[in-house]
């Protein structure tokens, strides 16, 4: 080869060497450039041609704008995807949230919002209540887009709502079994469920709207498959947010067994003629479990311990009669509605009508009632004694109950008569 071709060959051969690493120099040290502004350099440097100087600068775009759906205290962010300025796509997101449309200091996300996000949605969870705003920034790599507009407002109400407050019978008995009604006060607007549990049956329950002033209703409620014995009433309030709160609870006792009458007995009293009737002697009449005494006298209070007595003739008049026919019964002035039945002595005592009654503890008659013994007491106070003296041992009294009576739930005591043993005055 001749000196000058292999000069020229020579000379063309540093040409491409020296074109190749200019290229490479201008991708380092664009690299380096922009590696000097950091991870959030939106721009980097790519070969986009083999030829000298055929590296440019690409750039992560902006992020889109989110969406957000709000349940209780999560909040799920929604967007769309985000490339370089060359069409690459990104490897991920950023999530973040501020308290105020505009300025203020960025909370990182939490749940499944939390670092780097691949896909195009995420929820952040355990967020406390208030109004927030979302934005996302896209990645490549160590570089970043521009963080996006923040989203509209997500108004969020983590706060749960109270307990409700739950009404219900102090008993389930044979005259509410099918309607048993139970209401209450929750949060305005919120949504009440209402589980009721007892022995005996599945739960029922019930889910009720809260009107704007606080108040809910159950539909009455059919206890029949339930055991007697205690039934409990749970309801716990879910606000339009999601957020359910603490259980308000209740309680009733379910009793739907009748009373009965157990006994009628004649008492002579102490130191008086056996078979005469006379002041002092009384009827005993009892039941098979105790009565609610406000439904004997209207004057009594509905009390499990205390004997309540109403005697004498003046504010509370009671006075015994007997009729001509021997039937027992009573009156009382300070009962303004008076329940006791008759009884039939079972015995001819008198053929003319008697009242016993008068005043002071040893003259006046008295009622009374004794909820321990379960017992119901006629005393007879001064009077005319009856005409007779009676000496059959085989003497039945039978009582006959008024319409009205019940035991503590509410169940009524039957009003067919009962025979009690033999007895007599």
């Amino acid at each position: 080869m001749s000196p000058l071709r292999q000069s020229a060959a020579s000379s063309s051969s540093t040409r491409v060497t020296m074109g190749a690493w200019n290229r490479a120099l201008v991708i380092i040290l664009g690299i380096l450039l922009v590696s000097w502004g950091g991870p959030a350099a939106s721009a980097f440097w790519s070969s986009v041609s083999s030829n000298f100087g055929g590296a440019k600068a690409d750039a992560v775009a902006q992020g889109a704008k989110p969406t957000t759906a709000v349940s209780g205290s999560s909040v799920t962010v929604t967007w769309t995807a985000s490339t370089t300025a060359a069409g690459r796509s990104v490897t991920g997101y950023s999530i973040a949230r501020y308290a105020s449309a505009t300025g203020g200091t960025a909370v990182a996300a939490a749940g499944t919002c939390a670092g780097t996000v691949a896909g195009l949605s995420c929820v952040d969870t355990g967020v406390t209540t208030g109004n927030w705003y979302y934005t996302i920034t896209p990645k490549l790599s160590q570089w970043q887009g521009a963080e996006s507009t923040r989203s509209a407002v997500a108004a969020v109400d983590a706060t749960a709502p109270l307990a409700p407050s739950v009404t219900a019978p102090p008993y389930v008995y044979s005259g509410n079994v099918t309607a048993v009604p139970v209401s209450g006060t929750a949060e305005a607007l919120s949504s009440v469920t209402l589980t009721v549990t007892g022995t005996g049956a599945l739960p029922v329950t019930q889910t009720i709207s809260v009107n704007s002033s606080g108040n809910w209703a159950a539909t009455p409620l059919n206890l029949s498959a339930f055991s007697p014995g205690t039934i409990n009433y749970s309801a716990q309030a879910t606000d339009a947010a999601g957020n359910t709160g603490p259980a308000g609870v209740a309680t009733s006792t379910k009793d739907v067994s009748s009373p009965t009458v157990t006994g009628v007995q004649l008492n002579n009293v102490s130191g008086g003629t056996l078979g005469k009737m006379e002041k002092g002697d009384s009827v005993t009449i009892t039941f098979s479990e105790p009565l609610n005494p406000t439904t004997v006298c209207s004057a009594w209070a509905n009390n499990a311990t205390n004997v309540q007595t109403q005697a004498g003739n003046n504010a509370d008049n009671v006075i015994v009669n007997v009729s001509s026919s021997n039937i027992l019964t009573v009156t009382g002035a300070g009962c303004t509605t008076l329940r006791v039945g008759s009884v039939a002595l079972g015995g001819n005592y008198t053929t003319s009508a008697l009242s016993f009654s008068g005043n002071g503890t040893n003259n006046a008659s008295s009622l009374s009632w004794n909820p321990t013994a379960r017992t119901l007491t006629i005393t007879l106070g001064a009077g005319t004694s009856g005409g007779s003296t009676l000496t059959s041992t085989t003497i039945f009294p039978t009582y006959t109950p008024v319409t009205g009576l019940t035991d503590v739930a509410g169940n009524p005591l039957g009003t067919g008569p009962f025979q009690g043993a033999p007895s007599r005055f």
